[in-house]
């Protein structure tokens, strides 16, 4: 216990509670496996050498996932466009070598839904991925992008919307 009568956590408990959650937030906003695990790697050494004093694992928990997401969106900002066009053409290439139509399509309809996801702007797109592949409630995600439980619902239900209209082209169903 420490002097505030609080029981203390390990990092290894941090770690083991944050690592899934935040490598899924992480890999859905840059798309590459090994650079999700090294920007996790990142956040989680910038946690351990600061040596935050956060009273609890879920403290800890949003502040990994505050600092990651942003590590993540300067990582997207770096890579620019060229990694957006050599992800779209190794996806093209798997899609080609499928063996059915229904593969290739659902291939096209994830290319078309990504690129839709990433052309919302940031503060809409944040919420929804954190929302969608990070499986965070409102409350949680209102703790790590530092707004109101209400401000984030408005932010996910315009991500919805906008979302919807730049994929009412096809026959697509948003969330």
């Amino acid at each position: 216990m420490d002097i505030e009568g609080n029981v203390p956590y390990t990092f290894r408990e941090v770690y083991d509670d944050v690592f899934p959650v935040l490598l899924k937030v992480v890999f859905h906003i840059v798309r590459d496996m090994g650079a999700a695990e090294d920007l996790c790697q990142e956040a989680f050494l910038r946690y351990y050498n600061k040596r935050i004093p956060l009273p609890s694992v879920s403290e800890s928990r949003y502040w990994l996932i505050r600092v990651a997401k942003n590590l993540s969106f300067n990582y997207r900002k770096r890579k620019g466009r060229e990694s957006v066009a050599v992800d779209r053409i190794k996806l093209e290439s798997k899609s080609v070598q499928s063996d059915s139509q229904e593969d290739l399509i659902r291939e096209e309809d994830k290319i078309v839904i990504r690129d839709a996801v990433d052309s919302l702007p940031v503060k809409y797109r944040s919420v929804l991925v954190l929302k969608e592949y990070g499986e965070l409630n409102y409350k949680e995600i209102a703790k790590i992008l530092h707004i109101s439980e209400n401000n984030v619902k408005i932010r996910v239900h315009r991500a919805r919307v906008l979302l919807e209209k730049k994929l009412s082209i096809g026959d697509f169903h948003v969330f």
